[in-house]
């Protein structure tokens, strides 16, 4: 069950890394969940905290007061409430890129003042926030227009992509939206295929307009565009998200039609700034608005509620136990809400992006294990597919459960039957059922989860979901002492397909590839047409 060592410091219980893990596991540990139930008749009261609109269960983690104390002490050492504060102050956090981490300025209200170097961003949030408004507000009063495009990439693809998915019933009814994201032409000719250029509004998301993805599906939008209806529909068809007027008034885009963002805004945690252009076009300013607010409830929450009522704190405590003291690599999130489908896989870049990392902030190695493989799908369907491996396999793998009380669609007797199987299948994994003379059939339980339930599915609380995700992730990266605010990782790879692009056509440097990777080239170039 346990690894052999472990670098968290359990206050009164570790001493060292190499210490073995026996020793630094607290009693709790040593029970069931089952155990901890009985034993404990009021914990499904007690381990219960409320944020905002989001009802927090993680009664069924395998926790009891001492452990939370100690978890919320390991928190508190390793600095967590002053780096918070300094994150939300403005400081430069972003050590390595030598920036300020300012996600959270994107929702602040207009009355707020956020001095970054002498100067008070809020005004400039809400400028842009404000020409979005009226941008969105002409696009959703144009009869003309019925479809939306969004080609963008990474945090400029996932979280308007999850989010227009998320709210889609709160959606103008006459706008569709699409998103763009892959290099591969499938993508963007699968999406043209569907589309009526006189009706169809381009977004281009690249803060650098130099992304190579995001501008190669944009000139085949360009260029089936033109073909269509000529150059002078470019200006007329085509919006910007990006910083740089030059490459966007040479693609033909109108500059006064570009809205902007700032570097201290990371791509996986823009959703809430210009990048959600089509999020407010679809939803509307006003619901936009209300998206914002929800971001605020949880930073506020955050930033205000002590460390062992604080949610985004205890859960990720929680998720550090599971992967630094329990070896438990994996965390499965699992939305039972359809809407919610691209939840896991927005989760994915925004935790495992910023804490797959492998050094410290000062540059030496991690001494345990950081960053969960985040994954899941909307229940009920993974039920029929890897639910089995959840009761019976041999790994342990921590679940989020997502639930709401009101669906977003009329039919009540599907809802009920949802939340029936939510309910449900954190029961059985927790708790099992023993059928010792039958083993196929023994459901050994003890499967830890965390239940997060709301009332609807509403802008607000999507914006809260998001930001207490966000803050997992920060706490997380703070104990484990890393930079979750830059990327690295992520060039290494675009630096050697700039490389290897030009040999596919031209002339290929087998100097310059191993020859496993010549060999591809070689092959891919004998049968391109």
């Amino acid at each position: 069950m346990c690894r052999s060592t472990t670098a968290i410091r359990f206050a009164g219980v570790a001493d060292t890394p190499s210490q073995p893990t026996s020793s630094l596991i607290p009693h709790v540990l040593g029970q069931t969940l089952g155990e901890l139930f009985a034993a404990d008749p009021g914990r499904a009261e007690r381990y219960v905290v409320v944020a905002g609109d989001l009802r927090i269960d993680y009664s069924k983690q395998p926790i009891d007061d001492r452990l939370v104390a100690a978890l919320v002490d390991v928190a508190d050492a390793a600095g967590v409430p002053a780096r918070r504060d300094a994150m939300f102050d403005g400081e430069r956090i972003n050590v390595t890129e030598d920036r300020s981490v300012l996600h959270t300025a994107l929702r602040t209200p207009r009355d707020a003042v956020l001095v970054q170097d002498g100067h008070d961003i809020v005004p400039d949030v809400h400028e842009v926030l404000d020409a979005m408004g009226a941008f969105a507000d002409r696009i959703r009063a144009d009869e003309r227009i019925t479809d939306v495009v969004n080609i963008g990439i990474g945090g400029s693809d996932l979280g308007p992509a999850m989010a227009a998915q998320a709210l889609a019933s709160f959606g103008h009814p006459r706008l569709r939206a699409h998103f763009v994201s892959n290099i591969d032409g499938a993508d963007i000719h699968e999406t043209l295929t569907r589309l009526d250029p006189a009706s169809t509004l381009f977004i281009v998301a690249s803060k650098t307009f130099g992304t190579i993805e995001t501008l190669t599906n944009a000139r085949t939008a360009r260029d089936w565009l033109v073909d269509a209806l000529g150059e002078d529909a470019v200006a007329a068809h085509f919006v910007a998200v990006s910083t740089n007027a030059e490459r966007v008034s040479e693609f033909g885009i109108d500059t006064a039609n570009m809205f902007g963002f700032w570097d201290w805004v990371g791509g996986r945690y823009s959703v809430d700034s210009a990048i959600g252009l089509s999020l407010m076009i679809l939803i509307g300013p006003e619901r936009f608005s209300e998206f914002l607010a929800g971001f605020r409830i949880m930073d506020e929450h955050f930033r205000s509620a002590p460390l062992d009522r604080n949610a985004p704190v205890l859960m990720a405590m929680i998720g550090i136990l599971h992967a630094n003291v329990l070896g438990r690599a994996t965390k499965a999130v699992l939305p039972y809400a359809q809407e919610l489908s691209r939840f896991a896989a927005y989760l994915q870049q925004l935790d495992m992006e910023s804490n797959g990392k492998r050094v410290r902030l000062d540059g030496t190695p991690v001494p345990g294990d950081t960053g969960p493989i985040v994954w899941g799908e909307p229940g009920t369907n993974g039920q029929h597919a890897f639910y089995q491996l959840l009761h019976q396999g041999t790994r342990v793998v921590p679940v989020d459960f997502i639930g709401f009380a009101t669906p977003n669609h009329p039919y009540r007797n599907h809802h009920d039957l949802l939340v029936a199987n939510l309910f449900a299948q954190a029961e059985a994994l927790a708790f099992g059922r023993s059928n010792e003379d039958e083993p196929h059939r023994h459901f050994p339980g003890d499967r830890p989860s965390t239940m997060i339930l709301a009332e609807r599915l509403t802008p607000s609380v999507l914006g809260q979901l998001i930001a207490l995700y966000e803050h997992i992730v920060f706490v997380q990266g703070t104990v484990w002492g890393i930079n979750s605010f830059d990327q690295w990782g992520v060039e290494l790879g675009k630096e050697l397909a700039n490389r290897i692009t030009p040999e596919l056509i031209g002339e290929p440097d087998p100097s310059a590839h191993d020859t496993s990777t010549n060999a591809a080239i070689a092959w891919y170039r004998r049968l391109r047409p």
